[in-house]
């Protein structure tokens, strides 16, 4: 089975103007990030690519902590992307996950841990950017109180 998704975009001008974009539930302004000197209205690629890389592996790490049997208090994601800018040449060089999760039991904080990995490397999103950006998980795996 093949799912589709689509995305409409509108673009008024050249580099520094700012267009919108509309796919599903999201809309947006976009523009290029005031940090690579562009007009920094609504989101940017970066930090869509980011959004993706980060909602996807939340998700994932949900959904396999749920398939264990590990019950959580809470989960809470906090991510960074590292983008490289030499002579002109933007590269997407790393994106950190940093999860912190509150289980219920103690005995489950070792696999919570190993889970958080394991999805990193399950989350399609993390599959299609394998082997040009590199991804790391810093998990916080706590107790409760």
């Amino acid at each position: 089975m093949v799912h589709h998704f689509y995305l409409e975009c509108s673009w008024n001008g050249g580099r520094n103007s700012t267009g919108v974009i509309k796919t599903g539930a999201l809309e947006s302004t976009i523009s290029i990030p005031s940090e690579m000197n562009g007009p920094g209205k609504g989101t940017n690629p970066d930090e869509m690519l980011l959004g993706a890389a980060a909602t996807c592996f939340v998700i994932t790490y949900a959904a396999m902590l749920e398939r264990a049997n590990i019950e959580k208090v809470s989960l809470t994601l906090s991510s960074e992307a590292k983008v490289d800018v030499t002579n002109n040449v933007f590269t997407f060089k790393e994106i950190i996950h940093r999860p912190i999760v509150t289980l219920k039991k103690q005995s489950d904080q070792e696999r919570a841990e190993k889970i958080a990995h394991q999805a990193e490397k399950s989350c399609m999103i993390s599959r299609a950017l394998a082997g040009n950006v590199n991804m790391v998980v810093e998990p916080v795996v706590q107790l409760a109180n």
